[in-house]
C-alpha cells in the first residue's frame, strides 16, 4: 500500500482525533472481539449493557464495521471542497458525515459488497445499473439484513442516512461519551507527540513512531505500508485539496488502516498501543499452520476470512481466482485447524480462527523456548 506525497508541503501531514472514527473502530471490537483480546473487559461489559432495541439496529448494521471498515467513519477525508480536517466532537464529524454527498456515502456504506473494486473508482450504483445489480447480488451473500440495508439505501439514500446517523447519537448517548472522555485524552497526547516529531524530526521519525509497518522512501516522496492488500493513492489530489491525515485509535490494535479511495484524501488510522497476547502452545500443530499459512493465496485469502465470513464464490470473485482454486486453499486451511465453516441456507461460509491464529505467534516462541 503506498501514498504518493511528493511536492506536498510539510504542513500539510497532520495528526488529529476523531470521535466517529474511534466510535466505528469500538463498534468494529463489540461485533468481533477475537481481533481485540485485551477489549475483552470493556466488550463484555459494554454488550451486556446495551438496550435490546439499540443492539438489535447495531446487529443489522454491523456489516458497516465488521467485515470492511466503511468511510463512513471518516467523512471529513470526503468532503468535496472541504479542509480535511475532523471534527472535535462526534456531533461535529456527523454533521461533516451530513456533508457528504449522496454518491460517496452510497459507495462507502456499500463497501462491504465492492471490496475488489475499491481502489479503482467504480461507477456509483446510484446511477450504474451494472454497479447497482453487483451491490444487490453480493449484498445477498452477506445476509437479508445487507440486501433490504442496499435496497433501501439505492431507493433513497436520505431515510437511511437519518436512521445511520441516529443510531450513532444513541451509542454516544448509551456507552461512547464515556468512553470517548476516558481515551480522548490519551488520544489527543499521542496526536501532539506524533506532531512535534514531524516538526522536529520529519516525516520518516514520526511515520516510524506511528508504526514499524510505515516507511518512507529515501527520496522523501512515498509511504509505503506493509499490509496484505495492494493500493496506491496520493496525497496531492486537487478534488479534496493536497494533505494527509493520521489519526489514532485506542481501538485499533492490530488494526492499521489506510483510506486510499479515489478522489478522497488519504488517511492512515493507527492503534496507539498493543495490548498482550495469550500464550498457549502445540509444535506438531504450529508446524502445520505455519505450512498452511506459507502459501501467499492463503494468507489473502485470510485477509478476508479474518473479518468476516465469505463464500467461495466471494472469495473467488475478490481475487480473481476460479472457485475451485479458493476449494483447493481453503482445504489446506482447513486441515490445518485455521478455518471454521457453517452453512446458512443455501451458502456455505468460511471463517478464520482468530483464536487459533492469535495463538500463533505466542505458540511460536513458547516452541522455541520450551
Amino acid at each position: 500500500m503506498t501514498i504518493d506525497i511528493a511536492g506536498l508541503a510539510p504542513d500539510r501531514i497532520v495528526f488529529e482525533t476523531s470521535p466517529l472514527a474511534e466510535l466505528g473502530l469500538a463498534l468494529h471490537a463489540l461485533s468481533e472481539p477475537g481481533h481485540h483480546p485485551g477489549l475483552h473487559g470493556w466488550a463484555t461489559a459494554t454488550s451486556s449493557s446495551l438496550e435490546p432495541d439499540l443492539a438489535d439496529r447495531l446487529h443489522e448494521a454491523d456489516f458497516l464495521w465488521r467485515n470492511t471498515f466503511s468511510d463512513v467513519f471518516m467523512p471529513f477525508a470526503g468532503v468535496r471542497g472541504g479542509d480535511g480536517r475532523s471534527g472535535a466532537t462526534l456531533a461535529e464529524d456527523l454533521d461533516i458525515l451530513d456533508r457528504l454527498d449522496d454518491e460517496r456515502f452510497v459507495a462507502s456504506a456499500l463497501e462491504f459488497t465492492c471490496a475488489s473494486l475499491y481502489g479503482i473508482g467504480a461507477p456509483s450504483p446510484l446511477s450504474d445499473p451494472g454497479m447497482r445489480a453487483r451491490a444487490l447480488d453480493m449484498a445477498a451473500a452477506r445476509g437479508p439484513r445487507q440486501v433490504e440495508f442496499t435496497r433501501q439505501l439505492l431507493a433513497d439514500p436520505a431515510p437511511v442516512r437519518r436512521w445511520v446517523r441516529r443510531l450513532f447519537e444513541d451509542c454516544d448517548q448509551a456507552f461512547f461519551a464515556d468512553t470517548w472522555r476516558r481515551v480522548r485524552v490519551q488520544l489527543v497526547a499521542d496526536a501532539r507527540h506524533k506532531t512535534d516529531l514531524l516538526r522536529h524530526k520529519g516525516a520518516a521519525e514520526a511515520l516510524g513512531a506511528v508504526s514499524a509497518a510505515l516507511s518512507l522512501d529515501v527520496s522523501g516522496t512515498r509511504i509505503s505500508a506493509d499490509k496484505m492488500t495492494e493500493g496506491a493513492t496520493t496525497a496531492t489530489d486537487p478534488a479534496v485539496g493536497s494533505g494527509l491525515t493520521l489519526i489514532p485509535s485506542s481501538f485499533g490494535w492490530p488494526h492499521l488502516m489506510v483510506l486510499h479511495a479515489p478522489g478522497w484524501r488519504p488517511v492512515i488510522h493507527y492503534p496507539v498501543h498493543r495490548p498482550e497476547l495469550p500464550s498457549p502452545a502445540s509444535v506438531e500443530i504450529l508446524q502445520l499452520r505455519m505450512e498452511a499459512l506459507a502459501h501467499p493465496m492463503r494468507m489473502r485469502l485470510c485477509r478476508n476470512l479474518a473479518r468476516s465470513p465469505y463464500t467461495t464464490g466471494e472469495l473467488a470473485d475478490s481475487h480473481s481466482i476460479t472457485a475451485p482454486e479458493v476449494s483447493r486453499h481453503l482445504s489446506v486451511l482447513k486441515k490445518a485447524g485455521l478455518v471454521t465453516t457453517r452453512r446458512r441456507g443455501r451458502y456455505v461460509l468460511h471463517q478464520l480462527d482468530l483464536t487459533v491464529v492469535t495463538r500463533l505467534g505466542s505458540d511460536f516462541l513458547e516452541g522455541l523456548l520450551r
